[in-house]
């Protein structure tokens, strides 16, 4: 199976949740590839035969170029299995991981078209030695608002890495169908 896995990524934790997703595709025998959102192709689109888009939040919102790609590309997502995910720090509480439950994912499959055939959730990860000071500071407060990790020093990793592989394994188990 070819599979697709777009990513959209702020800090590049997405894309090693989506580098994960790849890695147990490969061993499995896929051919899985990683792309960004942005530098995705029509072509790749087409090619493949298993779609899943990845996309973190930040402030309460999946970045632009994701609801771009899905509204553009519409049809050929839905002529193909496919799967959507997001990474935020909602989904450290286990209560929102669902598409259901979690604020931004509702907020974002309203927004959009496209139906996924499977949706999970993923808990994020908070660097703080990586930010601005901006940056820093808004999620901090946060954090703090949230009952969140609030040390400037601290790296959180909230990923439920056995989700993330349980997911995959469903991704890959899923029967597919030839694109035309």
């Amino acid at each position: 199976m070819r599979l697709l896995i777009l990513c959209s990524t702020i800090d590049g934790h997405t894309r090693e949740i989506c580098e994960r997703l790849a890695a147990i595709a490969r061993a499995a025998g896929h051919e899985p590839e990683v792309v960004e959102v942005e530098a995705a192709s029509t072509a790749k689109l087409e090619a493949c035969d298993r779609v899943v888009i990845g996309a973190s939040i930040r402030y309460g919102h999946h970045r632009p170029a994701v609801k771009a790609f899905i509204d553009r590309h519409q049809a050929a997502i839905e002529a193909r299995p496919n799967a959507f995910f997001s990474v935020n720090a909602v989904g450290r509480k286990p209560h929102k991981r669902q598409a259901d439950t979690n604020p931004y994912v509702r907020k974002f499959l309203g927004q959009i078209r496209w139906k996924p055939q499977q949706i999970e959730v993923f808990g994020g990860k908070i660097e703080y030695p990586r930010y601005g000071f901006f940056d820093r500071n808004m999620i901090r407060l946060i954090m703090w608002v949230t009952g969140g990790p609030t040390d400037p020093r601290s790296v959180t990793d909230f990923t439920d890495w056995a989700q993330v592989e349980a997911f995959a394994r469903r991704l890959i188990a899923t029967r597919h169908h030839e694109c035309s």
